[in-house]
């Protein structure tokens, strides 16, 4: 009798299991942005309450499993990108918009900073129909608000196979906090951002910059 009750409760496991899953799922969503170099925009989403996760990685291109070395030399359509996954319950998609435009030069088609070429352009990669809906709105509201003084250049497009960089690009602002830190330095990140957003710059991102 014993064990006729245990292989019941063992064959109910997997339909427990199978229930839970929506739920969970549910919990944890994906959005996808670039940014220029990820080490930065790594660094910066890192700091926001709700962010589960981040992942630096290549995006948008024609080519699988690309290399930091391929996508760096340009020719592959890939552009340097953060996967980020959030908790829609403690921050939500817009706000992580508004984080987006104040820690980047949308105004800026041709990479950003010191960083040039492709791999390094703006563009926000929707993983739902609705973050492409919201993406839009919040371009078209910020491009009406008066913030910026030049037309916001940043593309829109639908997520594309999101492919993760080396291991050694990952958390590269911890694991080198010192080489990560001249980096910005010289780039002129924060700087830049300053003059385009003044007191709006890093909107949404806690800390110093």
């Amino acid at each position: 009798m014993i064990a006729r009750k245990a292989a019941k409760a063992l064959a109910v496991l997997p339909l427990l299991y199978a229930v839970s899953q929506p739920a969970q799922a549910a919990e944890t969503e994906t959005a996808i942005f670039a940014g220029g170099c990820f080490w930065c925009i790594e660094s910066d989403f890192d700091k926001i309450e709700g962010v589960l996760e981040t992942t630096s990685g290549y995006t948008g291109g024609r080519s699988a499993n690309p290399t930091y070395k391929q996508v760096s030399a340009g020719g592959t359509g890939h552009i340097e990108a953060l996967e980020v996954k959030f908790d829609p319950a403690k921050v939500s998609y817009e706000e992580l918009l508004t984080a987006f435009w104040h820690s980047v030069d949308p105004t800026d088609a041709g990479g950003q900073f010191c960083d040039r070429g492709e791999s390094y352009q703006t563009t926000i990669f929707a993983t739902s129909p609705a973050q492409l809906k919201a993406a839009k709105a919040s371009k078209k509201a910020l491009g009406k608000s008066g913030e910026v003084n030049r037309p916001i250049v940043t593309p829109i497009r639908t997520a594309a196979p999101f492919y993760d960089a080396e291991d050694y690009h990952q958390n590269y602002y911890e694991k080198n906090p010192i080489r990560y830190k001249f980096y910005r330095y010289r780039c002129g990140r924060d700087q830049r951002v300053k003059q385009v957003w003044g007191p709006n710059a890093y909107k949404g991102i806690p800390g110093e910059h």
